[in-house]
C-alpha cells in the first residue's frame, strides 16, 4: 500500500466503496457526490436498514451517471445485529475480486437517542443498544473491511467517520449522543495511529436539514440554521480529494 502523504486527486480512481445510512440524508447526498468521482469499474455499496429507499436511490444514481455509472449494490441489514455487519463485509467480499485501486468507508449510520437528564440511563439494554448501533457497528464493520481488503502495493485506503460537535463538547442531556461521538471518535484515531497506510478522517457535517434535525426541533425546541445536506457532501468529497488533511483529524464543515 502507498503511504497515504497529502496529493491532490481529480477523482476517487476505481473505487469500492461502502456507505452506511445511506437510504437518507447526508448519506443519500453522499452517495450522488461519490458517484461522479468514480473512474469505469468500481463498485458503490449502499447500506441501510430500507430496502425499498436504497433501490429507489439505485435507480436514482443511474440517472446520475449513464454509461459511467458504477456497480451499485444494495445491502439492506440492521447494522445493531451482528448478522448485519456480517452480511454487509460479506457483499464487500464478494466484490473484492474487482481490484480496486481504493477502498473509501464512510461510516454514517446513526442515530439520535433520547435526550434525558443523566440520571434516567438506568437500563442497560437501552443503553447497550444504542452504543450497538452507534459504536460497535462502525468498529465491527471497518475491522472487517480492513481484514476483506488487507494492505497491498497500488491500494489507497480511506475511512470517514461521520462525526459531530458534540464528539468533543458536552451537551446537558445528550449522554446517549456525545458519549458515542466521542467514543467514534477516539476508536477512529487510534485507527489512524495503528495504520499509517489508512487516511483516517473524522468529519462533523454541521446542523443539516434532516429528520434528525426536525426530531431535535421537536423535542427541544431549538431550531438551527439548516445546511442542505449536499453542500456538506461536496465539502467531504473535496477534503478527500484534496487529500491535504492529518489522519485521525477531527474536522468540521464550518472550518476546515
Amino acid at each position: 500500500m502507498p503511504d497515504a502523504s497529502s496529493s491532490h486527486q481529480t477523482s476517487l480512481g476505481r473505487c469500492l466503496c461502502v456507505i452506511t445510512g445511506a437510504s437518507r440524508g447526508l448519506g443519500r447526498a453522499m452517495a450522488r457526490e461519490v458517484c461522479g468521482l468514480m473512474t469505469p469499474g468500481s463498485v458503490l455499496l449502499l447500506v441501510a436498514r430500507s430496502g425499498t429507499l436504497l433501490q429507489e436511490l439505485k435507480e436514482e444514481l443511474r440517472g446520475l451517471t449513464g454509461t459511467a455509472q458504477p456497480a451499485v449494490r444494495c445491502v439492506a441489514v440492521d447494522l445493531s445485529a451482528a448478522g448485519g455487519v456480517n452480511e454487509a463485509v460479506e457483499v464487500a467480499r464478494q466484490e473484492a475480486g474487482t481490484d480496486p485501486d481504493h477502498v473509501l468507508l464512510i461510516n454514517n449510520a446513526g442515530s439520535l437517542g433520547d435526550i434525558s437528564k443523566f440520571s434516567s440511563f438506568s437500563d442497560l439494554n437501552e443503553v447497550n443498544s444504542y452504543l450497538s448501533l452507534n459504536v460497535s457497528s462502525a468498529l465491527a464493520l471497518t475491522a472487517g473491511m480492513l481484514r476483506v481488503f488487507p494492505s497491498r502495493p497500488g491500494l489507497r485506503w480511506s475511512v470517514v467517520n461521520i462525526s459531530s460537535l458534540f464528539a468533543v463538547q458536552a451537551l446537558p442531556n445528550w449522554a446517549l449522543y456525545c458519549t458515542a461521538k466521542a467514543a467514534r471518535k477516539m476508536m477512529f484515531s487510534v485507527l489512524a495511529d495503528e495504520e499509517p497506510n489508512v487516511k483516517v478522517l473524522s468529519y462533523s457535517p454541521g446542523p443539516m436539514d434532516t429528520e434528525m434535525q426536525k426530531d431535535i426541533q421537536r423535542l427541544t425546541g431549538i431550531k438551527h440554521h439548516l445546511i442542505p445536506c449536499k453542500e456538506p457532501a461536496a465539502k467531504l468529497m473535496k477534503l478527500l480529494l484534496d487529500n491535504e488533511f492529518t489522519s485521525g483529524s477531527h474536522l468540521d464543515f464550518f472550518t476546515a
